[in-house]
């Protein structure tokens, strides 16, 4: 349930169109529910705007649904990460709705009913290598309500790939950068735009990189000023960070555009 569904509710309480005991069965699990094996948290979409998301791994294909099931009913949209076709089959079992990402390994329902996408948010990785944990971040910020676009394969090795790009990076609001081995992507992008990045490592690369800790020490180190780092694959929480900054300057472009149309004009 999220703020809006709560605000209806209460007026339907309100108006007389629902009773007290309804209402009460319909909150009964609120703020969250206790399945012997997870608490499902109900109260995330109305503190943060989006349901639980579900980490997959380390967890059966049984549990997986069962919490799937749960926020599904509550919430009507679903986003699971590091899932397995395994556990995809379970959800879809009880969701026809459901897609699975194969480079991602997300699982996701969307709402019926949603809001046009908003702002943009670019995704670019070095290498194909990188393009799992850059899908997963991708496909988190589209669920989340974000324009997504991304850029593959661009790394510093053939710096001429990410300089012919110069007006996709320009054009977008957030950039996620997404690279493994030496690391060095997230500095050069960071020297090019005035925009925020989000640096991804990866635990791409031969030994010395050691699963991605090269690339994430490159990062932590940038000289490009406005670059963030989040931690060794995890382009969740990478999707997550961008979509919010670009949904603050989605708000911001729209309360913007009100008070100039509510502006008079002088005579």
């Amino acid at each position: 349930m999220n703020r809006d569904e709560l605000r209806k509710l209460l007026k339907r309480v309100r108006a007389g169109k629902t009773t007290v005991e309804a209402a009460v069965e319909h909150l009964r699990h609120f703020p969250y529910e206790n399945l012997g094996f997870a608490r499902t948290d109900n109260h995330r979409a109305l503190r943060q705007g989006f349901p639980e998301v579900i980490f997959c791994e380390g967890k059966t294909v049984d549990q997986v649904a069962a919490i799937a099931t749960r926020i599904l009913e509550r919430h009507g949209t679903l986003l699971a990460t590091r899932a397995t076709p395994k556990m995809f089959d379970a959800v879809k079992a009880t969701e026809p709705r459901a897609k699975y990402h194969p480079l991602s390994h997300a699982i996701v329902v969307k709402p019926s009913q949603s809001a046009p996408p908003v702002g943009h948010v670019l995704v670019v990785s070095a290498g194909t290598s990188d393009i799992p944990v850059a899908e997963e971040a991708a496909v988190t910020a589209d669920v989340l309500g974000s324009r997504v676009e991304t850029l593959y394969d661009v790394g510093v090795a053939g710096l001429h790939r990410i300089l012919d790009k110069q007006a996709a990076l320009d054009t977008a609001r957030v950039i996620v950068v997404v690279a493994g081995m030496d690391g060095v992507l997230p500095s050069v992008v960071g020297g090019l735009v005035s925009k925020p990045v989000i640096a991804v490592p990866t635990s791409v690369g031969y030994g010395a990189s050691f699963q991605g800790l090269a690339a994430l020490l490159t990062m932590l180190n940038s000289c490009a000023s406005g670059v963030a780092v989040v931690n060794i694959d995890n382009g969740f929480g990478a999707g997550v960070l961008a979509h919010r900054i670009n949904a603050l300057g989605a708000q911001a472009d729209s309360d913007s555009d009100r008070g100039s149309g509510s502006r008079k004009r002088p005579r």
